[in-house]
Protein backbone atom coordinates (compact mmCIF):
# COMPACT_ATOMS: atom_id res chain seq x y z
CA UNK A 1 0.00 0.00 0.00
CA UNK A 2 2.57 2.23 0.87
CA UNK A 3 6.35 1.38 0.23
CA UNK A 4 8.80 3.57 1.39
CA UNK A 5 12.59 3.46 -0.16
CA UNK A 6 15.76 2.34 2.19
CA UNK A 7 18.12 5.12 2.53
CA UNK A 8 15.31 7.47 3.86
CA UNK A 9 16.16 6.94 7.37
CA UNK A 10 16.46 10.57 9.27
CA UNK A 11 19.32 11.21 11.19
CA UNK A 12 17.40 11.86 14.79
CA UNK A 13 18.82 12.26 17.91
CA UNK A 14 18.30 13.25 21.54
CA UNK A 15 16.68 16.47 20.85
CA UNK A 16 14.13 15.13 18.42
CA UNK A 17 13.53 12.35 20.74
CA UNK A 18 12.79 14.78 23.47
CA UNK A 19 10.04 16.82 21.33
CA UNK A 20 8.20 13.56 20.59
CA UNK A 21 7.95 12.41 24.05
CA UNK A 22 6.57 15.90 25.35
CA UNK A 23 4.24 15.42 22.39
CA UNK A 24 2.80 12.10 23.93
CA UNK A 25 2.90 13.23 27.60
CA UNK A 26 0.63 16.59 26.57
CA UNK A 27 -1.15 14.10 24.48
CA UNK A 28 -2.25 11.89 27.42
CA UNK A 29 -2.72 15.00 30.07
CA UNK A 30 -5.34 16.41 27.20
CA UNK A 31 -7.11 12.99 27.68
CA UNK A 32 -7.19 13.12 31.57
CA UNK A 33 -8.25 16.41 31.61
CA UNK A 34 -11.05 15.88 29.14
CA UNK A 35 -11.99 12.47 31.60
CA UNK A 36 -13.24 15.06 34.07
CA UNK A 37 -16.30 16.30 32.05
CA UNK A 38 -17.46 12.85 30.72
CA UNK A 39 -20.03 11.75 33.07
CA UNK A 40 -22.67 10.12 30.48
CA UNK A 41 -22.62 8.70 27.45
CA UNK A 42 -23.55 11.97 25.33
CA UNK A 43 -20.26 13.10 27.17
CA UNK A 44 -18.58 10.71 26.06
CA UNK A 45 -19.83 10.30 22.33
CA UNK A 46 -20.76 13.81 21.62
CA UNK A 47 -18.56 16.13 24.31
CA UNK A 48 -22.26 16.93 25.62
CA UNK A 49 -22.80 19.33 23.08
CA UNK A 50 -21.12 21.97 24.23
CA UNK A 51 -17.66 23.02 22.45
CA UNK A 52 -17.33 25.76 20.57
CA UNK A 53 -17.70 26.24 16.76
CA UNK A 54 -13.62 27.26 16.68
CA UNK A 55 -12.70 24.35 18.64
CA UNK A 56 -14.79 21.99 16.39
CA UNK A 57 -13.38 23.96 13.35
CA UNK A 58 -10.32 23.10 14.16
CA UNK A 59 -11.20 19.75 14.78
CA UNK A 60 -13.03 19.42 11.71
CA UNK A 61 -10.34 19.80 9.64
CA UNK A 62 -7.45 18.11 11.40
CA UNK A 63 -9.71 15.22 11.42
CA UNK A 64 -9.02 14.89 7.54
CA UNK A 65 -6.04 15.77 7.51
CA UNK A 66 -4.29 12.56 9.18
CA UNK A 67 -1.14 11.33 7.43
CA UNK A 68 -2.83 9.42 4.54
CA UNK A 69 -3.98 13.08 3.38
CA UNK A 70 -0.37 14.33 3.49
CA UNK A 71 1.56 11.57 2.42
CA UNK A 72 -0.89 10.60 -0.07
CA UNK A 73 -1.63 14.03 -1.65
CA UNK A 74 1.76 14.80 -1.87
CA UNK A 75 2.02 11.64 -3.93
CA UNK A 76 -0.67 13.18 -5.94
CA UNK A 77 1.03 16.65 -6.46
CA UNK A 78 3.97 14.29 -7.75
CA UNK A 79 2.29 11.96 -9.76
CA UNK A 80 -0.37 14.75 -11.08
CA UNK A 81 0.86 18.07 -10.42
CA UNK A 82 -1.35 21.08 -9.91
CA UNK A 83 -4.17 18.19 -10.50
CA UNK A 84 -4.04 17.73 -7.39
CA UNK A 85 -5.64 20.53 -6.28
CA UNK A 86 -9.03 19.65 -7.78
CA UNK A 87 -9.57 17.78 -4.62
CA UNK A 88 -9.23 20.65 -2.10
CA UNK A 89 -11.15 23.94 -4.04
CA UNK A 90 -13.72 21.56 -6.17
CA UNK A 91 -13.35 18.22 -4.07
CA UNK A 92 -13.88 19.53 -0.63
CA UNK A 93 -15.38 23.40 -0.53
CA UNK A 94 -18.13 23.49 -2.06
CA UNK A 95 -19.79 20.00 -0.32
CA UNK A 96 -18.24 21.65 2.90
CA UNK A 97 -20.28 24.51 2.63
CA UNK A 98 -23.14 22.78 1.87
CA UNK A 99 -22.86 20.46 4.76
CA UNK A 100 -22.91 23.55 7.27
CA UNK A 101 -25.62 25.69 5.18
CA UNK A 102 -28.36 22.94 4.15
CA UNK A 103 -27.95 19.57 5.89
CA UNK A 104 -26.16 20.69 9.56
CA UNK A 105 -29.83 22.09 10.30
CA UNK A 106 -31.36 18.75 9.75
CA UNK A 107 -28.89 16.61 11.38
CA UNK A 108 -28.46 19.08 14.48
CA UNK A 109 -32.06 20.09 14.84
CA UNK A 110 -33.16 16.62 14.95
CA UNK A 111 -30.60 15.88 17.68
CA UNK A 112 -29.56 12.60 16.28
CA UNK A 113 -26.39 11.06 17.62
CA UNK A 114 -24.82 9.75 14.10
CA UNK A 115 -25.95 9.85 10.62
CA UNK A 116 -26.66 6.50 10.77
CA UNK A 117 -29.49 7.93 13.03
CA UNK A 118 -30.77 10.04 11.06
CA UNK A 119 -31.35 7.79 8.55
CA UNK A 120 -33.88 5.42 11.34
CA UNK A 121 -35.46 8.79 11.89
CA UNK A 122 -36.07 9.43 7.69
CA UNK A 123 -36.60 5.65 6.26
CA UNK A 124 -36.76 3.10 9.23
CA UNK A 125 -34.49 0.56 10.39
CA UNK A 126 -33.91 -1.24 7.34
CA UNK A 127 -31.87 1.82 5.50
CA UNK A 128 -30.49 2.22 9.64
CA UNK A 129 -29.19 -1.32 10.11
CA UNK A 130 -27.49 -1.32 6.67
CA UNK A 131 -25.65 1.93 6.54
CA UNK A 132 -24.53 1.60 10.20
CA UNK A 133 -22.62 -2.13 9.39
CA UNK A 134 -21.57 0.01 6.05
CA UNK A 135 -19.93 2.20 8.18
CA UNK A 136 -18.79 0.43 11.26
CA UNK A 137 -16.89 -1.45 8.59
CA UNK A 138 -15.78 1.74 6.56
CA UNK A 139 -14.28 3.33 9.70
CA UNK A 140 -12.14 0.17 10.98
CA UNK A 141 -10.97 0.18 7.41
CA UNK A 142 -9.70 3.58 7.29
CA UNK A 143 -8.61 3.72 10.70
CA UNK A 144 -6.13 0.76 10.17
CA UNK A 145 -4.76 2.80 6.89
CA UNK A 146 -3.27 5.31 9.07
CA UNK A 147 -1.99 2.87 11.71
CA UNK A 148 -0.53 0.36 8.97
CA UNK A 149 1.23 3.30 6.96
CA UNK A 150 2.34 5.05 10.16
CA UNK A 151 3.94 1.99 11.14
CA UNK A 152 5.43 1.52 7.20
CA UNK A 153 6.87 5.72 7.96
CA UNK A 154 8.41 5.14 11.07
CA UNK A 155 10.22 2.25 10.62
CA UNK A 156 11.62 3.83 7.38
CA UNK A 157 12.49 6.83 9.14
CA UNK A 158 13.42 6.20 12.53
CA UNK A 159 14.07 2.38 12.46
CA UNK A 160 11.31 1.36 14.48
CA UNK A 161 9.81 -2.26 13.76
CA UNK A 162 6.18 -2.07 12.66
CA UNK A 163 4.92 -4.35 15.35
CA UNK A 164 6.48 -1.41 17.61
CA UNK A 165 5.11 1.73 15.64
CA UNK A 166 1.80 0.08 15.94
CA UNK A 167 1.64 -0.89 19.13
CA UNK A 168 3.08 2.41 20.44
CA UNK A 169 0.47 4.59 18.27
CA UNK A 170 -2.71 2.74 18.59
CA UNK A 171 -2.04 2.22 22.76
CA UNK A 172 -1.99 6.12 22.83
CA UNK A 173 -4.75 6.73 20.51
CA UNK A 174 -6.74 4.11 22.73
CA UNK A 175 -5.99 5.55 26.02
CA UNK A 176 -6.75 9.51 25.51
CA UNK A 177 -9.97 8.45 23.65
CA UNK A 178 -10.80 5.56 26.09
CA UNK A 179 -10.33 8.18 29.09
CA UNK A 180 -11.89 11.41 27.60
CA UNK A 181 -13.95 10.27 25.06
CA UNK A 182 -14.94 12.67 22.04
CA UNK A 183 -13.82 15.55 24.34
CA UNK A 184 -10.07 14.08 24.55
CA UNK A 185 -10.03 13.38 20.27
CA UNK A 186 -11.22 16.70 19.37
CA UNK A 187 -9.14 19.07 21.69
CA UNK A 188 -6.03 16.44 21.06
CA UNK A 189 -7.05 17.29 17.36
CA UNK A 190 -6.93 20.96 17.84
CA UNK A 191 -3.46 20.32 19.07
CA UNK A 192 -2.10 18.32 16.03
CA UNK A 193 -3.58 20.49 13.84
CA UNK A 194 -1.11 23.07 14.87
CA UNK A 195 1.65 20.62 15.08
CA UNK A 196 0.88 19.22 11.88
CA UNK A 197 1.60 23.06 10.31
CA UNK A 198 4.37 23.21 12.41
CA UNK A 199 5.97 20.61 10.65
CA UNK A 200 5.10 21.09 6.79
CA UNK A 201 5.07 24.80 6.48
CA UNK A 202 9.11 24.74 7.47
CA UNK A 203 9.37 21.93 5.47
CA UNK A 204 7.74 23.89 2.30
CA UNK A 205 9.55 26.99 2.63
CA UNK A 206 13.00 25.45 3.00
CA UNK A 207 12.20 23.08 0.01
CA UNK A 208 11.10 26.05 -1.75
CA UNK A 209 14.13 27.78 -0.91
CA UNK A 210 16.35 25.01 -2.51
CA UNK A 211 14.89 24.05 -5.38
CA UNK A 212 15.12 28.83 -6.38
CA UNK A 213 11.49 29.66 -5.09
CA UNK A 214 8.71 29.40 -6.96
CA UNK A 215 10.13 30.39 -10.33
CA UNK A 216 12.68 28.16 -10.25
CA UNK A 217 10.03 24.99 -9.33
CA UNK A 218 8.13 26.05 -12.16
CA UNK A 219 10.98 26.41 -14.81
CA UNK A 220 12.08 22.93 -13.70
CA UNK A 221 9.06 21.03 -13.55
CA UNK A 222 7.70 22.63 -17.11
CA UNK A 223 10.84 21.95 -18.53
CA UNK A 224 10.80 17.76 -17.42
CA UNK A 225 6.80 17.45 -17.42
CA UNK A 226 5.74 20.44 -20.27
CA UNK A 227 3.58 23.38 -19.11
CA UNK A 228 0.15 21.75 -18.34
CA UNK A 229 1.97 19.78 -15.58
CA UNK A 230 1.42 23.40 -13.12
CA UNK A 231 -1.97 23.48 -14.90
CA UNK A 232 -5.41 22.63 -13.27
CA UNK A 233 -7.44 22.34 -16.35
CA UNK A 234 -5.23 22.09 -19.69
CA UNK A 235 -5.71 18.75 -21.27
CA UNK A 236 -8.89 17.26 -19.69
CA UNK A 237 -11.02 18.38 -22.33
CA UNK A 238 -13.07 14.81 -23.48
CA UNK A 239 -11.11 12.50 -25.17
CA UNK A 240 -7.86 14.60 -24.40
CA UNK A 241 -5.13 12.66 -22.11
CA UNK A 242 -3.47 13.97 -19.09
CA UNK A 243 -1.80 12.59 -15.64
CA UNK A 244 -5.11 12.60 -14.04
CA UNK A 245 -6.46 10.44 -16.55
CA UNK A 246 -10.14 12.12 -16.08
CA UNK A 247 -11.63 14.89 -18.29
CA UNK A 248 -13.34 17.88 -16.93
CA UNK A 249 -16.73 16.07 -16.48
CA UNK A 250 -15.35 13.59 -14.30
CA UNK A 251 -13.69 16.03 -12.31
CA UNK A 252 -16.57 18.05 -11.79
CA UNK A 253 -19.35 15.45 -11.34
CA UNK A 254 -17.39 12.29 -9.90
CA UNK A 255 -14.97 13.97 -7.41
CA UNK A 256 -16.76 17.57 -7.24
CA UNK A 257 -20.47 16.47 -7.00
CA UNK A 258 -21.01 12.95 -5.83
CA UNK A 259 -17.58 11.65 -4.07
CA UNK A 260 -16.81 14.97 -2.64
CA UNK A 261 -20.49 15.78 -1.35
CA UNK A 262 -20.61 11.88 -0.41
CA UNK A 263 -17.84 12.15 1.78
CA UNK A 264 -18.40 15.62 3.28
CA UNK A 265 -21.83 15.31 4.54
CA UNK A 266 -22.10 11.81 5.41
CA UNK A 267 -19.17 10.88 6.41
CA UNK A 268 -19.93 10.71 10.36
CA UNK A 269 -15.58 11.16 11.63
CA UNK A 270 -16.54 14.78 10.05
CA UNK A 271 -20.08 15.40 10.99
CA UNK A 272 -19.48 14.39 14.75
CA UNK A 273 -16.85 16.87 14.88
CA UNK A 274 -20.05 19.25 14.12
CA UNK A 275 -22.40 17.46 16.26
CA UNK A 276 -20.63 17.97 19.33
CA UNK A 277 -20.81 21.50 18.83
CA UNK A 278 -22.83 23.73 21.88
CA UNK A 279 -25.68 24.85 19.64
CA UNK A 280 -26.99 25.38 16.20
CA UNK A 281 -25.36 28.19 15.07
CA UNK A 282 -21.96 26.61 15.95
CA UNK A 283 -22.87 23.41 14.32
CA UNK A 284 -23.47 25.21 10.66
CA UNK A 285 -19.85 26.94 11.21
CA UNK A 286 -18.10 24.19 12.10
CA UNK A 287 -17.62 23.27 8.37
CA UNK A 288 -17.55 26.44 7.18
CA UNK A 289 -14.78 27.65 9.68
CA UNK A 290 -12.89 24.34 8.69
CA UNK A 291 -13.15 25.39 5.09
CA UNK A 292 -10.67 28.56 5.36
CA UNK A 293 -7.48 26.61 6.11
CA UNK A 294 -8.78 23.62 3.61
CA UNK A 295 -8.56 25.83 1.06
CA UNK A 296 -4.85 26.83 1.74
CA UNK A 297 -3.59 23.32 2.76
CA UNK A 298 -2.41 22.35 -1.16
CA UNK A 299 0.54 25.06 -0.18
CA UNK A 300 1.93 22.60 2.35
CA UNK A 301 0.87 19.31 1.61
CA UNK A 302 0.71 19.54 -2.72
CA UNK A 303 3.49 21.74 -3.05
CA UNK A 304 6.11 19.56 -1.14
CA UNK A 305 5.26 16.86 -3.84
CA UNK A 306 6.41 18.86 -6.40
CA UNK A 307 9.28 20.26 -4.61
CA UNK A 308 10.51 16.36 -4.12
CA UNK A 309 9.92 15.83 -7.81
CA UNK A 310 12.85 18.25 -8.51
CA UNK A 311 14.88 17.78 -5.95
CA UNK A 312 14.57 13.69 -6.52
CA UNK A 313 13.69 13.50 -10.51
CA UNK A 314 13.29 9.23 -10.00
CA UNK A 315 10.50 9.95 -8.16
CA UNK A 316 8.44 7.53 -8.80
CA UNK A 317 10.28 6.74 -12.48
CA UNK A 318 11.79 2.62 -11.19
CA UNK A 319 9.60 0.13 -8.78
CA UNK A 320 12.82 -0.53 -6.92
CA UNK A 321 13.60 3.46 -5.98
CA UNK A 322 12.23 6.07 -4.73
CA UNK A 323 8.04 5.84 -5.10
CA UNK A 324 5.76 9.11 -5.00
CA UNK A 325 4.92 8.22 -1.40
CA UNK A 326 8.25 9.21 -0.57
CA UNK A 327 7.86 12.35 -1.38
CA UNK A 328 7.46 13.92 2.28
CA UNK A 329 9.97 11.65 4.16
CA UNK A 330 12.76 12.29 1.41
CA UNK A 331 12.12 16.08 1.81
CA UNK A 332 12.33 15.70 5.62
CA UNK A 333 15.73 13.90 5.08
CA UNK A 334 16.96 15.92 3.20
CA UNK A 335 16.46 19.81 4.35
CA UNK A 336 15.84 19.68 7.88
CA UNK A 337 18.14 20.12 10.74
CA UNK A 338 17.89 18.24 14.24
CA UNK A 339 14.89 20.11 16.29
CA UNK A 340 13.38 20.95 13.68
CA UNK A 341 13.53 17.42 12.27
CA UNK A 342 11.93 16.42 15.56
CA UNK A 343 8.83 18.79 14.88
CA UNK A 344 8.23 16.99 11.46
CA UNK A 345 7.97 13.48 12.67
CA UNK A 346 5.91 14.14 15.66
CA UNK A 347 3.70 16.55 13.10
CA UNK A 348 3.72 13.37 10.94
CA UNK A 349 3.15 11.13 13.77
CA UNK A 350 0.00 13.72 15.45
CA UNK A 351 -1.14 13.71 11.78
CA UNK A 352 -1.47 9.19 11.58
CA UNK A 353 -2.80 9.55 15.03
CA UNK A 354 -5.89 12.41 14.36
CA UNK A 355 -7.08 10.09 11.49
CA UNK A 356 -7.49 6.82 13.13
CA UNK A 357 -9.09 8.75 16.09
CA UNK A 358 -11.38 10.50 14.11
CA UNK A 359 -12.57 6.85 12.85
CA UNK A 360 -11.72 5.11 16.38
CA UNK A 361 -14.12 7.52 18.00
CA UNK A 362 -16.94 7.39 15.02
CA UNK A 363 -16.74 3.76 15.10
CA UNK A 364 -17.53 3.16 18.90
CA UNK A 365 -20.48 5.88 18.68
CA UNK A 366 -21.99 3.91 15.32
CA UNK A 367 -21.50 0.49 16.80
CA UNK A 368 -22.47 1.43 20.56
CA UNK A 369 -25.69 3.18 19.65
CA UNK A 370 -26.45 1.93 16.23
CA UNK A 371 -26.25 -1.31 16.25
CA UNK A 372 -25.76 -2.21 20.09
CA UNK A 373 -28.07 -0.14 21.87
CA UNK A 374 -30.79 -0.06 18.98
CA UNK A 375 -31.10 -3.96 17.91
CA UNK A 376 -28.82 -6.20 19.94
CA UNK A 377 -29.11 -4.24 24.02
CA UNK A 378 -32.47 -2.11 24.06
CA UNK A 379 -33.25 -0.19 27.13
CA UNK A 380 -29.96 0.03 29.32
CA UNK A 381 -29.31 1.86 31.78
CA UNK A 382 -27.20 5.06 30.50
CA UNK A 383 -23.93 3.69 32.51
CA UNK A 384 -24.26 0.80 30.40
CA UNK A 385 -23.58 2.33 27.11
CA UNK A 386 -20.86 4.01 28.62
CA UNK A 387 -19.09 1.19 29.79
CA UNK A 388 -19.71 -0.67 26.24
CA UNK A 389 -18.53 2.64 24.13
CA UNK A 390 -14.83 2.57 26.23
CA UNK A 391 -14.96 -1.16 25.08
CA UNK A 392 -15.69 -0.77 21.67
CA UNK A 393 -13.03 1.76 21.72
CA UNK A 394 -10.33 -0.88 22.86
CA UNK A 395 -12.10 -3.27 20.08
CA UNK A 396 -11.96 -0.87 16.99
CA UNK A 397 -8.34 -0.09 17.70
CA UNK A 398 -7.31 -3.69 17.19
CA UNK A 399 -9.49 -4.06 14.44
CA UNK A 400 -7.86 -1.25 12.49
CA UNK A 401 -4.42 -2.92 13.25
CA UNK A 402 -5.58 -6.01 11.02
CA UNK A 403 -7.69 -4.29 8.22
CA UNK A 404 -4.89 -2.13 7.02
CA UNK A 405 -3.08 -5.22 4.84
CA UNK A 406 -5.96 -5.36 2.90
CA UNK A 407 -4.67 -1.86 1.31
CA UNK A 408 -1.27 -4.09 0.30
CA UNK A 409 -2.38 -4.04 -3.12
CA UNK A 410 -1.94 -0.03 -3.99
CA UNK A 411 0.85 1.82 -4.38
CA UNK A 412 -1.04 5.25 -3.96
CA UNK A 413 -2.48 5.79 -0.35
CA UNK A 414 -5.16 8.46 -1.92
CA UNK A 415 -6.04 5.78 -4.61
CA UNK A 416 -7.41 3.22 -1.68
CA UNK A 417 -8.99 5.77 0.30
CA UNK A 418 -11.17 7.26 -2.89
CA UNK A 419 -12.17 3.50 -3.40
CA UNK A 420 -13.57 3.06 -0.03
CA UNK A 421 -15.45 6.30 -0.54
CA UNK A 422 -16.50 5.36 -3.63
CA UNK A 423 -17.96 2.27 -2.08
CA UNK A 424 -19.22 3.54 0.93
CA UNK A 425 -19.87 7.49 0.99
CA UNK A 426 -21.40 8.20 -2.55
CA UNK A 427 -24.53 5.83 -1.95
CA UNK A 428 -25.44 7.49 1.38
CA UNK A 429 -25.23 10.92 0.19
CA UNK A 430 -28.03 9.60 -2.43
CA UNK A 431 -29.86 8.15 -0.37
CA UNK A 432 -29.62 11.50 1.77
CA UNK A 433 -30.07 14.01 -0.70
CA UNK A 434 -33.04 12.04 -2.49
CA UNK A 435 -34.59 11.25 0.46
CA UNK A 436 -34.24 15.03 2.28
CA UNK A 437 -34.95 16.70 -0.97
CA UNK A 438 -38.10 14.80 -2.32
CA UNK A 439 -41.05 13.41 1.00
CA UNK A 440 -42.40 11.01 -1.75
CA UNK A 441 -39.72 9.40 -1.02
CA UNK A 442 -40.30 5.60 0.37
CA UNK A 443 -38.82 3.76 3.55
CA UNK A 444 -37.90 1.06 1.23
CA UNK A 445 -36.51 2.84 -1.97
CA UNK A 446 -33.80 4.40 0.99
CA UNK A 447 -32.93 0.67 1.54
CA UNK A 448 -32.76 -0.53 -1.99
CA UNK A 449 -31.31 2.87 -3.40
CA UNK A 450 -28.16 2.38 -0.98
CA UNK A 451 -27.40 -1.02 -1.24
CA UNK A 452 -28.00 -0.67 -5.26
CA UNK A 453 -25.68 2.14 -5.24
CA UNK A 454 -23.10 0.18 -3.17
CA UNK A 455 -23.06 -2.91 -5.01
CA UNK A 456 -22.88 -1.04 -8.47
CA UNK A 457 -19.67 0.87 -7.40
CA UNK A 458 -17.89 -2.60 -6.88
CA UNK A 459 -19.42 -3.94 -10.11
CA UNK A 460 -18.04 -1.63 -11.95
CA UNK A 461 -14.16 -1.06 -9.59
CA UNK A 462 -13.75 -4.83 -9.87
CA UNK A 463 -15.24 -5.93 -12.76
CA UNK A 464 -15.75 -3.85 -15.69
CA UNK A 465 -12.19 -1.80 -14.44
CA UNK A 466 -10.08 -4.37 -12.91
CA UNK A 467 -11.14 -7.05 -15.55
CA UNK A 468 -10.17 -4.72 -18.21
CA UNK A 469 -13.49 -4.65 -19.65
CA UNK A 470 -14.24 -0.79 -19.81
CA UNK A 471 -10.57 1.27 -20.93
CA UNK A 472 -10.19 4.10 -17.74
CA UNK A 473 -6.45 5.45 -17.86
CA UNK A 474 -6.03 5.63 -13.89
CA UNK A 475 -6.84 4.40 -10.49
CA UNK A 476 -8.24 7.83 -9.69
CA UNK A 477 -10.21 7.92 -12.88
CA UNK A 478 -11.58 4.69 -11.86
CA UNK A 479 -12.57 5.94 -8.80
CA UNK A 480 -14.53 8.45 -10.19
CA UNK A 481 -16.45 6.45 -12.56
CA UNK A 482 -17.44 4.53 -10.07
CA UNK A 483 -19.19 6.88 -7.79
CA UNK A 484 -20.65 8.78 -11.14
CA UNK A 485 -22.38 4.85 -11.53
CA UNK A 486 -22.85 4.65 -7.59
CA UNK A 487 -25.00 7.66 -8.09
CA UNK A 488 -26.65 6.93 -10.95
CA UNK A 489 -28.36 3.68 -10.30
CA UNK A 490 -28.76 4.79 -6.49
CA UNK A 491 -30.71 7.63 -7.68
CA UNK A 492 -33.01 5.39 -10.37
CA UNK A 493 -33.35 2.62 -7.88
CA UNK A 494 -34.56 4.88 -4.99
CA UNK A 495 -37.21 6.58 -7.75
CA UNK A 496 -38.62 3.22 -9.10
CA UNK A 497 -38.79 1.99 -5.69
CA UNK A 498 -40.71 5.05 -4.44
CA UNK A 499 -42.92 4.91 -7.02
CA UNK A 500 -44.17 1.38 -6.68
CA UNK A 501 -44.35 1.32 -2.50
CA UNK A 502 -46.06 3.81 0.25
CA UNK A 503 -44.55 7.00 1.42
CA UNK A 504 -44.18 7.78 5.25
CA UNK A 505 -46.90 10.23 6.77
CA UNK A 506 -46.30 12.85 5.96
CA UNK A 507 -46.20 15.17 9.64
CA UNK A 508 -43.58 11.90 10.54
CA UNK A 509 -40.59 13.94 8.41
CA UNK A 510 -40.64 17.40 10.11
CA UNK A 511 -37.11 18.72 10.10
CA UNK A 512 -36.03 15.70 7.83
CA UNK A 513 -37.39 17.12 5.02
CA UNK A 514 -36.36 20.33 3.01
CA UNK A 515 -39.11 22.86 3.56
CA UNK A 516 -40.17 21.45 7.03
CA UNK A 517 -38.61 22.27 10.33
CA UNK A 518 -38.67 20.89 14.12
CA UNK A 519 -38.58 22.18 17.28
CA UNK A 520 -34.56 22.16 17.09
CA UNK A 521 -34.20 24.00 14.15
CA UNK A 522 -35.84 26.91 15.76
CA UNK A 523 -32.94 27.45 18.18
CA UNK A 524 -31.86 31.30 18.78
CA UNK A 525 -28.74 31.92 18.39
CA UNK A 526 -26.67 32.14 21.51
CA UNK A 527 -25.00 36.42 22.38
CA UNK A 528 -22.56 36.97 19.70
CA UNK A 529 -23.80 34.82 17.28
CA UNK A 530 -25.36 37.34 15.30
CA UNK A 531 -22.46 39.70 14.42
CA UNK A 532 -22.29 40.00 10.76
CA UNK A 533 -19.02 37.96 10.46
CA UNK A 534 -20.49 34.53 12.21
CA UNK A 535 -23.36 35.07 9.51
CA UNK A 536 -23.16 31.21 8.05
CA UNK A 537 -23.77 32.65 4.65
CA UNK A 538 -21.27 34.98 4.89
CA UNK A 539 -18.41 32.63 5.73
CA UNK A 540 -20.00 30.14 3.18
CA UNK A 541 -20.24 31.82 0.07
CA UNK A 542 -16.51 33.71 1.41
CA UNK A 543 -15.06 30.71 1.19
CA UNK A 544 -16.49 29.20 -2.19
CA UNK A 545 -15.36 32.87 -3.92
CA UNK A 546 -12.00 32.42 -1.74
CA UNK A 547 -11.60 29.23 -3.41
CA UNK A 548 -12.45 29.91 -6.83
CA UNK A 549 -9.78 32.92 -6.90
CA UNK A 550 -7.22 30.17 -6.03
CA UNK A 551 -7.54 28.58 -9.32
CA UNK A 552 -6.87 31.58 -11.22
CA UNK A 553 -3.14 31.39 -11.01
CA UNK A 554 -3.26 27.85 -12.00
CA UNK A 555 -5.76 28.04 -14.84
CA UNK A 556 -3.30 29.50 -17.58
Amino acid sequence: MITLAEGLRLPTNGLDYTILAIYFVVVLGIGFAAKRSVKTSLDFFLSGRSLPAWVTGLAFVAANLGATEILGMAANGAQYGAYTVHWYWIGAIPAMVFLGLVMMPFYYGSKVRSVPEFLLHRFGPSSHLLSSVIFAVSSVLIAGVNLYAMAIVLQALLGWPQWVAIVVAGAFVLAYITIGGLSSAIYNEVLQFFVILAALIPLTIVGLKRVGGWDGLTDSLNSSHGDAFLTAWKGTGIGEANPLGANWLTIVLGLGFVMSFGYWTTNFAEVQRALSAKNLSAAKRTPLIAAFPKIFIPLVVVVPGLIALVMEPTLGKSKDGLQYNDAIPVLMRDLLPNGVLGIAVTGLLAAFMAGMAANVSSFNTVFTNDIWAAYLKKGREDRYYLKTGRVVTAVGVLIGMGTAFIASSFSNIMNYLQTLFSFFNVPLFVVFIIGMFWKRTSAAAGFWGLLSGTVAAMINYFWLYKQGIIAIPSEQGANFVSSIVAFVVGALVMVLVTLVTKPKPVESLAGLVYGSRSPGMEELPAEGDDAWYRKPALLGWGAIVLAAICYIPFSF
